[in-house]
């Protein structure tokens, strides 16, 4: 009797216990897929077999095109379907989303005009959780990472390197990357009110100041520029999480960089802005809003192992790590970036 009483007291115990709560993975891919994958011989077919292989539950896509007046985000969701994978899209310029779950709306954040950048936002629901995602491509003129390096960051001829701090940051703002940047933060905003996930990614054309900092001032001709990059910083400010800095803090042992990278079906010509100095950095991001449901698990880049310096492809060996070489054909100038969270 006293055995029997004291295993219903536990049994009872044990009820009271909080569950254990299971967790799914939610990855997240970046992809800057040039042009729609028609400067490499095959382009097209390759942006869909690389979607395929990384089987992300969001994609967010830049340089859109929608050419000959066709859907490129229809087209592609098409292609995935040939291969086993259903998404979901709509219509955009310049940037495009997929989605492994259903859209229940699609909202223009910040409009393409005169290709000064865009950005686009889905909503969707993944495992009972409202989620925000948004895709960017945002302006490529004046570019001022480039005058450092020598650089015009408007037509991209040769000057004199650019290391005044303010002036830099003076030209940066000429652009439209910190207004898109704004707009973004704001509707962001709105998105955590409701409880939204919250997930961003994008090529910015513009980098990080956790990139060009004091420990990183004489690489990739920095020219000893030590600067906190406005549109980042913006993001930042409005809670966006840079994933890949979670994961590898380093800049010197990680400096992550995605574009220009060596692609061998191009010409090295096409893959350069600035043919006599190093111009890698790190464009192309996944960015998310911490919350108690997500853990970020890990944060791959994805594309060729070589890099282009001053017009030469070079080996090198920073990427080890935390590269995943393409399965074959690579279809553009920039690696892909895909982060992997738990959702519980």
């Amino acid at each position: 009797m006293k055995r029997n009483a004291l295993f219903t007291t536990i049994a009872a115990a044990a009820l009271m216990l909080p569950a254990s709560v299971s967790a799914r993975s939610v990855k997240v891919m970046q992809y800057n897929i040039w042009q729609e994958g028609t400067v490499v011989p095959g382009g097209f077919e390759a942006i869909a077999d690389e979607i395929a292989r990384q089987s992300p539950d969001i994609v967010m896509l830049s340089e859109v095109r929608n050419y000959h007046n066709t859907r490129f985000c229809d087209r592609i969701v098409a292609a995935l379907a040939e291969r086993g994978l259903t998404y979901h899209s709509f219509r955009s310029d310049d940037t495009g989303l997929l989605s492994r779950t259903a859209i229940t709306d699609s909202v223009t954040i910040y409009p393409l005009g005169d290709d000064h950048g865009s950005c686009y936002k889905l909503i969707t629901e993944i495992d009972g959780h409202r989620t925000a995602a948004y895709t960017c491509h945002l302006d490529y003129l004046n570019d001022t990472y480039y005058e450092p390096r020598g650089y015009d960051g408007n037509e991209w001829k040769p000057m004199e390197p650019l290391t005044d701090v303010a002036e830099i940051t003076r030209r940066n703002l000429l652009s439209l990357r910190d207004e898109a940047a704004r707009a973004i933060v704001a509707d962001v905003a709105k998105e955590r009110e409701l409880g939204s996930l919250v997930f961003l990614g994008g090529d910015l054309n513009e980098p990080s100041g956790t990139d060009w900092c004091e420990a990183t001032k004489d690489m990739a001709d920095h020219h000893g520029v030590v600067i906190d990059w406005p549109t980042l910083r913006i993001l930042a400010d409005g809670g966006l999480v840079d994933t890949y800095r979670v994961i590898f803090p380093d800049p010197v042992a990680y400096p992550g960089y995605t574009y220009p990278c060596s692609n061998p079906d191009v010409d090295v010509k096409k893959l350069s802005w600035a043919p006599t100095a190093d111009e890698r950095d790190r464009i192309d991001y996944v960015f998310y809003v911490p919350d108690d449901a997500l853990t970020l698990e890990s944060v791959r880049i994805v594309g060729p192992q070589d890099d282009i310096i001053r017009s030469q492809r070079v080996t090198t060996e920073w990427g080890r790590r935390d590269i995943t070489p393409p399965l074959g054909l690579w279809p553009t100038d920039h690696r892909a970036v895909v982060a992997t969270f738990d959702l519980r």
